[in-house]
């Protein structure tokens, strides 16, 4: 009696076979790691740097009514930002979110002059920012001490205090980023090009000789794209790791769930790659495809720098992004301790633009 043809073990016998391929293509490696890598390296050997905005909360009670909230308004780097409860607060403290509070004591008139006390709160983990914004803060009363006090004591003295947390590092900002761009550029460069070529090279052709069905054929040559990314994902992971101090704030439960979601953003992207490679007349038309998906991306999905950074009108934009959802979860999961469960969002916003893409996908690919 013959043996009944074994679908899964020519699925597997695909995703061996495209393994082998990617893993001796340059162009893969040099996307999927080096490039990542670079970045990592440069951003890694800077230091904690963490850009000159500030978003500072003015606690309530405090005195608004004085020249010196006045100045700083007037600067374009930092924001006052609200919050409905202090338990909000003070997580987003503790976790570096926004640079600090300000609550400003209004004394009693002396010589016609007007004191007063500015008492700053924050934590380490604003450690980068705080180096900054307190000389910004002295030198906004520093001018207003010339244009108006010229002659008279200080209008006011700040009262810092900076409580000690968990240090946020440039690395924990950058690598995420890193990890994203390498997903998104396999999942659509390398979907792309690859289903193109097996189909104006005949080789989708060839596959229907054979008893496999179509859906294994994908599946096995998308299950290599997947190894071989999650492998470049672990790479990345573990020189930010051991090399820059990469904060994995749970351990391998972080590590963990990391993967997890990389696997998730991982099968988003890919449905990107699959609808290039239906819509690409010829080899050349790929990167331009490719690059009005992926670029505004890597500028603008907090890849490189905060979205905060960015224009009000520009936000939303940002906010429309799956990388930027990718991004945002990963930074909560390594840093700040959550969990999958507690990125019901991103995951749901990931998932939205899964079931678009994969619905256009099935429209637009073609076996020959």
């Amino acid at each position: 009696m013959a043996e009944k043809y074994n679908q899964v073990r020519a699925m597997l016998a695909i995703t061996k076979a495209s393994l082998r391929a990617i893993l001796r293509s340059p162009s893969a490696i040099v996307f999927s790691i080096f490039f990542p890598l670079i970045f990592i390296l440069v951003f890694g050997f800077i230091g904690s740097g963490g850009g000159p905005n500030y978003k500072v909360y003015l606690s309530s009670g405090s005195d608004t009514a004085n020249p010196i909230i006045d100045s700083l308004k007037l600067l374009q780097n930092i924001r006052f930002v609200e919050y409905s409860n202090d338990e909000d607060l003070q997580s987003d403290l503790i976790k570096g979110r926004i640079t600090g509070t300000l609550s400003i004591e209004k004394l009693v008139s002396i010589n016609n002059a007007n004191k007063y006390i500015v008492h700053f709160n924050s934590t380490s983990a604003s450690a980068d920012k705080i180096s900054s914004f307190i000389p910004l803060l002295e030198n906004t009363i520093n001018k207003i001490n010339k244009s108006v006090y010229q002659d008279k004591e200080s209008i006011a003295r700040i009262e810092p205090e900076v409580k000690q947390v968990r240090k946020y590092r440039t690395i924990d900002f950058i690598l995420p980023g890193q990890l994203g761009f390498s997903l998104l550029s396999s999942g659509v460069f390398g979907v792309a090009f690859l289903f193109f070529s097996l189909r104006q090279q005949l080789v989708l052709k060839r596959f229907y000789a054979t008893p496999i069905s179509r859906s294994y054929i994908v599946l096995g040559e998308g299950l290599s794209r997947v190894i071989f990314q999650l492998m470049t994902a672990v790479i990345i992971i573990g020189i930010g790791y051991f090399a820059f101090r990469f904060t994995l704030i749970n351990g391998w439960l972080t590590f963990i769930e990391i993967m997890i979601l990389s696997f998730i953003a991982l099968l988003v992207f890919m449905g990107f790659g699959f609808i290039i490679s239906g819509l690409a007349t010829n080899e050349s038309s790929i990167p331009p495809f490719a690059n009005i998906i992926t670029l505004p991306q890597f500028l603008l999905a907090g890849t490189f720098f905060s979205i905060d950074a960015f224009p009000k009108w520009l936000q939303p934009i940002s906010y429309a992004m799956p990388l930027t959802y990718f991004n945002d979860a990963m930074r909560k999961i390594s840093f700040e301790g959550a969990h999958l469960s507690d990125c019901g969002l991103q995951l749901a916003v990931l998932g939205g633009w899964g079931l678009i893409v994969y619905t256009i996908a099935i429209k637009t690919f073609k076996w020959e």
